[in-house]
């Protein structure tokens, strides 16, 4: 069973939908032992940060997220869902996030307005690691609206796009991987990613 986090952060619905659509047995739930014993799990998120994390901790979810992860879980985190994998982020002043990966959230700086943020729509991916299991994605374009990015070291970036600044699309660290876009709103592409995520993350 896949487990995808319901945690009351908005796009959970279509997460689940987008896995119907590839033929994937996926379940909504906040459940600590479904989620512990899922053969993976999605982590959708939309909103702020620290809001996000205040309700994990509140559910009593950090820890069961750590625990899924250290156990070799293969663990997708989708937009904020991403975010959230990283040790702070400044929106809203500073919070700490789940410290899965290294790195820090931070805004899209606005350029003095020379930049639209929040970056919202299409953005082509530049692939970094050809060997990552996400190689397909290089020179595809994915959905993107987000107004912060994840600043990590590049050993962790799979792929990214260019909005003036380089901005980290897919990240991966061991078992743990991260979308900034949303794959149920891009299409074939992003159905595609999913797909390669359960095919072979999950049965590697």
């Amino acid at each position: 069973m896949i487990a995808i986090i319901d945690y009351n952060a908005g796009n959970v619905y279509n997460v689940l939908k987008a896995c119907q659509r590839i033929g994937v047995d996926a379940k909504l739930t906040a459940d600590p032992a479904e989620i512990k014993t899922a053969d993976a799990v999605l982590f959708p998120g939309v909103g702020a940060f620290k809001d996000a994390m205040d309700t994990l901790q509140d559910r009593g979810l950090v820890e069961v997220i750590k625990q899924t992860v250290n156990n070799g879980t293969p663990f997708l985190g989708i937009c904020l869902g991403m975010q959230l994998l990283f040790d702070s982020s400044n929106e809203f002043g500073n919070a700490n996030g789940l410290g899965l990966i290294p790195g820090e959230i931070i805004k899209i700086p606005d350029d003095d307005g020379k930049r639209i943020v929040p970056e919202a729509g299409w953005n082509q991916n530049e692939v970094a690691k050809l060997n990552s299991i996400f190689n397909g994605v290089n020179g595809q374009y994915t959905y993107f609206t987000h107004s912060y990015y994840a600043q990590c070291d590049p050993q962790y970036v799979v792929s990214s796009v260019d909005y003036g600044v380089s901005i980290p699309a897919i990240v991966q660290r061991d078992n743990i991987y991260g979308f900034q876009f949303h794959p149920e709103k891009s299409g074939p592409v992003g159905l595609k990613l999913l797909q390669t995520f359960f095919e072979r993350a999950v049965r590697a």
